[in-house]
Parts: C-alpha cells; structure tokens; sequence
C-alpha cells in the first residue's frame, strides 16, 4: 500500500471530519460517525480482500484466514504484523496489536484513552470486510485499555 504516514494522515482527517459534521455531539451523533467510518472500511477490506490473496493457497480453515489477516493483510496496510493471535475454537477470535499504528501518537496521554474508539472504527470494517470477501460473516469490535495497545475481537457468524 501506500505509505503509511500518507495513510495515517488520510485517517486521521476521515475521523476529524466525520466528527466535525455531526450535528449532535452526543452518542447518537457519534454512533453515526462510527458507522459511517466502519461502513468506509468495510469497502476498503472488500477491496483488500479481492486482492491480496491472489498469492496464497486457498484457505481450508477459519484459522487459516485469521492467520492471513494477521500476517498479510496487517502487513499490506500497516507495515507490521499483528503481535497475537488467540482462539476459544468456538469461532470467537482475539487479535492484539501492542502497537497498532493509528494510536501510536495518542499514547502520550491517558486523556486520549476516551477517543481511541473512533480511530478503530474504520480498522473493524477492514477487518469484517476482507472476511466476507473471504466468505466469512463476521462481527468485529475492538477495544483498548492502555494506549497503543488494541484488540479487535471477532466472533465467525455460523450459518
């Protein structure tokens, strides 16, 4: 992909955006920008998902495509692979990045731990998208409790 403080940039002007636009300051205008961000990386996952597997063995397992997410499509986009990867083996998936790129400059305080959310919002709908371009129903939410450090959480919808 491109590079990286480029796209840092693009994110970081998409979220201050959205919220500068929002009539409502409370959580019901916040939900919306939330959505509209998570519905923006949904498109982009799709995308990436089309495209990046192209190189790779077809995936037998939901493991599998988890391990891809975590290696390749972490590399395209963020230029580092994800730090971990926990399992229950009941379709429920840890994934944590100790330093996830898009919060790394927030770290500096612990005033910017209530923010954190809505600069992942757009990294849950790449995620959910490049897996149902892998045709993977998903839901993915993400959390943080200490800066940079993140965990996205996605739980594999059975059919």
């Amino acid at each position: 992909m491109a590079d990286p403080t480029l796209f840092e940039f693009l994110h970081t002007e998409m979220v201050a955006e959205l919220w500068a636009q929002d009539p409502d300051p409370g959580p019901g205008g916040q939900k919306t920008s939330l959505l509209v961000l998570e519905g923006m990386g949904f498109r982009v996952g799709q995308a990436l998902g089309e495209r990046l597997p192209r190189e790779t063995l077809a995936f037998r397992e939901e493991l599998d495509i988890l391990k891809f997410l975590c290696k390749d499509l972490w590399v395209a986009v963020f230029h580092k692979q994800m730090d971990s990867l926990r399992t229950n083996h009941q379709g429920t998936y840890v994934l944590q990045d100790n330093s996830f790129p898009l919060l790394v400059r927030m770290a500096s305080g612990l005033q910017y731990l209530e923010e954190a959310p809505k600069f992942l919002a757009f990294t849950c709908g790449l995620l959910r998208g490049t897996l149902s371009t892998l045709g993977v129903k998903s839901l993915v939410t993400a959390s943080v409790a200490a800066l940079p450090s993140c965990k996205f959480q996605v739980v594999i919808q059975k059919p």
